[in-house]
């Protein structure tokens, strides 16, 4: 049960319609939300996949521009845009706040910080739900992301790294935020792995195509395993972010001067990963910077596959419970390969251990759980302002 007993009107703001991974998190909020009944309308700055997925669910959309942080805008010219954009979106999101009326004010990213302020000089409660940790990125930039939060009513955090991280950042927060992990779905019927690795071990990365996420490093560990005699192939699922498609090209390159064409498949975004993960043996998060959790890292473990991640904080904090799971030093092709071939050596023990981790992460990373808990922190923001 909420806090109060009655439907509340709550407004989304989202930086994206894309499909990754706080994108498929805002769902499930979303989802709760309407399960219990409120009234929600999601605010997004332009059309994507993630729309009509909101629409099946019952919420409604508002298209709204808005000031998106990106690394880019701490140039010059990205000083001005951000400006241009800053007040634009400013007087796009006042029109949606009034025309909405909400109860409480959801604010599914610290990279949209108007949004913060604009509940507050509008007066709406507002919870801000923090995916991000990047400890790494400049420290202008961290406190541009951490200051909003100082106008929220409420912070949820997704892990205990990233709420460490933003006292870090800004000392006032100490203490501030909430920790919700991540309800992440499983598939409809998990199928275990197959029982010999014939043709060699099938690896499968799923996530954006970025420097940071690292699918070049899983390149370089498939071609390091095939020249020392251990067959293997690597499928992989993404899309670069838009302004950055040079990496792309640069990672399709490689494959070729490799000669990986016919061992290194890119299948693209895909809405859906459990298929991909059904005809791999084994799947990677190689991200070289922070994560703040790691949803491709527990999908991996619920679809029975074995992992091997990265060992940053957020990925470990995600998936360190479980057997199946092996942790590489970043940036490191070669410890990756190792951790790889393991599995194709002791292949039968991590095909069993994978098996018994997908049930226990089935319980650990239960939908049911995550929607009960931000729920009940996004309606107790609410009753306070609705009694008086």
């Amino acid at each position: 049960m909420t806090s109060i007993d009655h439907p509340l009107h709550v407004l989304v703001a989202h930086p994206s319609a894309d499909l990754y991974g706080s994108d498929r998190v805002l769902l499930e909020t979303v989802q709760a939300l309407l399960e219990r009944g409120h009234r929600v309308a999601v605010a997004l700055p332009r059309p994507g996949p993630l729309v009509d997925e909101l629409i099946r669910r019952g919420a409604l959309v508002e298209f709204c521009p808005t000031l998106v942080l990106r690394r880019s805008l701490l140039s010059l010219s990205g000083l001005l845009r951000l400006a241009g954009e800053g007040v634009y979106g400013f007087w796009a999101g006042m029109r949606v706040i009034r025309r909405y009326r909400p109860d409480v004010l959801y604010v599914n990213t610290v990279a949209v910080p108007l949004w913060p302020l604009l509940g507050r000089l509008s007066r709406v409660p507002t919870v801000t739900h923090v995916h991000e940790a990047e400890r790494h990125t400049p420290r202008r930039l961290q406190l541009a992301t951490a200051l909003p939060l100082l106008l929220a009513d409420r912070i949820v955090a997704n892990s205990r790294f990233t709420a460490d991280t933003l006292a870090h950042v800004l000392p006032a927060l100490r203490g501030q935020a909430r920790v919700v992990y991540n309800g992440v779905p499983g598939p409809a019927g998990p199928r275990q792995a197959r029982t010999a690795l014939d043709g060699g071990l099938r690896v499968a990365y799923v996530g954006r195509l970025s420097h940071r996420k690292g699918p070049d490093l899983a390149v370089e560990a498939v071609a390091r395993l095939r020249e020392r005699g251990v067959a293997a192939t690597l499928a992989i699922v993404g899309a670069a972010v838009p302004g950055y498609e040079d990496y792309e090209h640069a990672l399709r390159s490689r494959v070729r001067e490799l000669g990986l064409g016919g061992e290194v498949l890119f299948h693209g975004f895909q809405p859906n990963p459990w298929d991909i993960l059904a005809d791999a043996d084994a799947a990677v998060v190689p991200s070289r910077l922070d994560e703040s959790f790691g949803n491709t890292a527990v999908e991996a473990v619920l679809a029975c596959r074995p992992l091997v991640a990265s060992s940053v904080p957020g990925l470990r904090e995600a998936a360190g419970h479980y057997a199946s799971a092996q942790f590489t030093a970043p940036d490191d092709a070669a410890a990756l390969a190792n951790a790889l071939e393991r599995v194709a050596v002791d292949w039968e023990h991590f095909r069993a251990a994978a098996v018994a981790d997908a049930d226990a992460a089935l319980e650990r990373h239960a939908p049911h759980r995550y929607r009960h808990s931000i729920a009940e922190v996004i309606a107790g923001t609410a009753g306070p302002r609705r009694r008086r």
